[in-house]
């Protein structure tokens, strides 16, 4: 259960409330994100523009997003994103594999270096030298910058969720968390 209730959309300013009555579907980390009414706009701008704008292969954002979620503990974080994986082309066996890391032999060289620059930025923030290169010669600087960006951006929300223990949604509500978000 959350340790805060959920904004009431009506009680926030209105311009705001207008903006979260658009998301559709209304899933919890949003809603309860209403609260910061000032940042809940920029940080969804900042979410569409990562997962809809970027140039990251979906598959491999997805696979970075939820080893974030299972590094950090993040079962809100994880439950969704096994869903946009799965939307995105992730299969059950690459889902599966996530926990056990760059170890399993279901991902590319592409998709392990990923998994492992995921791993060292939660770890020490800073990747080591030799990962560095690596990436260097596997993504283009756009790539770099996005992948650095996603396993930022979702290490922020897994605190944020894991904190506010935001509640999962009841199976079936929700088909795909982000079906309609890029509207927003």
């Amino acid at each position: 259960m959350a340790r805060i209730p959920y904004p009431d959309l009506d009680a926030l300013d209105p311009e705001v409330g207008a903006f979260m009555r658009r998301i559709d579907p209304m899933v919890n980390v949003f809603h309860m994100m209403a609260h910061a009414e000032t940042a809940v706009r920029p940080f969804m701008r900042l979410g569409n523009a990562l997962l809809f704008k970027g140039v990251l292969d979906p598959v491999l954002r997805e696979i970075v997003i939820l080893r974030v979620g299972h590094v950090t503990g993040s079962t809100y974080e994880v439950h969704q994103h096994k869903i946009v994986g799965r939307d995105c082309g992730m299969t059950e066996a690459q889902i599966e594999a996530v926990p056990e890391g760059a170890a399993s032999d279901v991902f590319t060289d592409r998709e392990k270096l990923a998994i492992r620059v995921t791993d060292e930025v939660l770890a020490n923030v800073r990747v080591k030298d030799e990962t560095f290169a690596a990436m260097e010669a596997a993504f283009s600087h756009r790539e770099k910058t996005e992948l650095l960006m996603v396993i930022g951006f979702y290490n922020m929300i897994a605190g944020f969720l894991e904190n506010m223990q935001v509640d999962i949604e009841p199976e079936g509500l929700i088909d795909n968390p982000l079906k309609q978000a890029k509207k927003s």
